[in-house]
């Protein structure tokens, strides 16, 4: 490291040497947008096509999530970073947009768009399947490969100025030191058995609404049918008996034939539970209670306020406070005292709790008034003059 290096490190805060981390491996998001083959593995592109696209239950789960969080009211004590933060990212709010990613991915990148002078005047989500992390020596991020068809883009870590170019947010993950966990890859066999009861419902309703049965042939004289006649009663049974069209039509037998229906067993019909439990389970890797997505059974909340309480506390509040978190950290260069947060007193589904902690608060004798704010989350009171 040169000598001009070293200084502006020292300046920066740095200097100390850090340990260093995994390199030299392939993205895990990097083949997202090709095909998925039998036994491939987990595959982005596909599981959004698949899990969020044409899987009801998780897109719902998702909506409730982002468009919660991205509507929730911010508390800043910067009007011109509040405007950035609640600015649209191409045609989308940014904070929702950043919630889908991270909920679905498991990564956020904001790129920090700046002015002439080096100030951030927008900030963009990136679509998270296209960025690569590109380590350094000591595999440190230093770099960021965002890829559109055979288009590559790299984005520097820090500008000449050595201030951020790119915001990462990322899930936990244990194993992984530059990608997080998504909850989408959490959900993706559930979403595969939910999507394949949907369509046994499918074909079952194309099939009279009723299992299929057995056409037997029953001969006298014990003979078996022959090759020709066999290929013409299937054909025949395929064209005028099979589909939603041809449901309940009569048939008309000879020559030894009967119809045999058949019956679902009980076990059989044990798909039904296994899809209300892969609902469940869906549910469950995005943090949404059952009970708000209609899902039956779910007898773990009394009522839906008590349901919308625990998606709030348990979900929503802290994969807000994640966002606003790294947005304060990585625009912190420029706003070093800004506060970005959730105004808990307007969400109308924490009423209940902010009105027993106001009141808890107001009844505490021994605490002052300037005491009291500071807990309340307001600023203490100015003296007068």
């Amino acid at each position: 490291m040169s000598f001009l290096e070293n200084l502006a490190t020292a300046f920066k805060g740095g200097g100390a040497s850090r340990v260093p981390l995994a390199r030299g491996f392939v993205s895990p998001w990097a083949l997202a947008l090709g095909s998925n083959s039998a036994g491939g593995g987990y595959n982005y592109g596909h599981s959004i096509q698949k899990g969020f696209l044409a899987n009801p239950i998780a897109q719902r789960a998702v909506r409730i999530v982002c468009e919660s969080v991205g509507r929730a009211p911010i508390s800043a004590n910067n009007d011109r970073l509040l405007a950035m933060v609640s600015a649209t990212s191409a045609g989308q709010s940014l904070i929702e947009t950043l919630c889908a990613h991270v909920v679905l991915h498991g990564n956020g990148y904001v790129q920090i768009i700046k002015d002439a002078a080096g100030h951030p005047i927008e900030l963009f989500a990136l679509r998270p399947e296209r960025v690569s992390v590109e380590a350094g020596p000591d595999g440190w991020p230093c770099a960021y490969q965002y890829k559109l068809a055979s288009q590559t883009i790299s984005i520097p870590l820090e500008d000449d100025n050595g201030w951020p170019n790119i915001i990462h947010i990322k899930a936990m993950h244990p194993s992984d030191d530059h990608y997080g966990a998504g909850s989408l890859a959490a959900a993706d066999q559930a979403i595969a058995v939910h999507n394949a009861a949907s369509q046994w419902n499918r074909s079952l309703l194309d099939n009279a609404a009723r299992p299929s049965g057995a056409l037997v042939y029953d001969a006298d004289d014990g003979a078996a049918l022959t090759t020709d006649q066999f290929d013409r009663l299937k054909s025949e049974l395929a064209q005028a008996f099979a589909g939603q069209g041809n449901a309940g039509r009569p048939m008309l037998l000879d020559g030894g034939l009967k119809w045999q229906s058949m019956a679902l067993s009980p076990a059989d019909m044990d798909f039904a539970t296994l899809k209300s439990a892969a609902a469940r389970d869906i549910a469950l890797a995005f943090g949404v209670p059952p009970m708000l997505l209609g899902l039956p059974g779910d007898n773990t909340y009394s009522n839906y306020r008590e349901a919308n309480r625990a998606l709030w506390r348990l979900t929503l509040l802290p994969l807000a406070e994640k966002l606003f978190s790294a947005l304060q950290e990585g625009l912190a260069p420029w706003y070093d005292d800004a506060q970005l947060s959730v105004d808990l007193d307007q969400v109308p589904a924490l009423s209940e709790d902010r009105e027993r902690l106001w009141k808890q608060v107001s009844e505490a004798s021994f605490l002052t008034d300037d005491e009291k704010r500071m807990m309340l989350g307001l600023d203490p009171k100015e003296p007068s003059q």
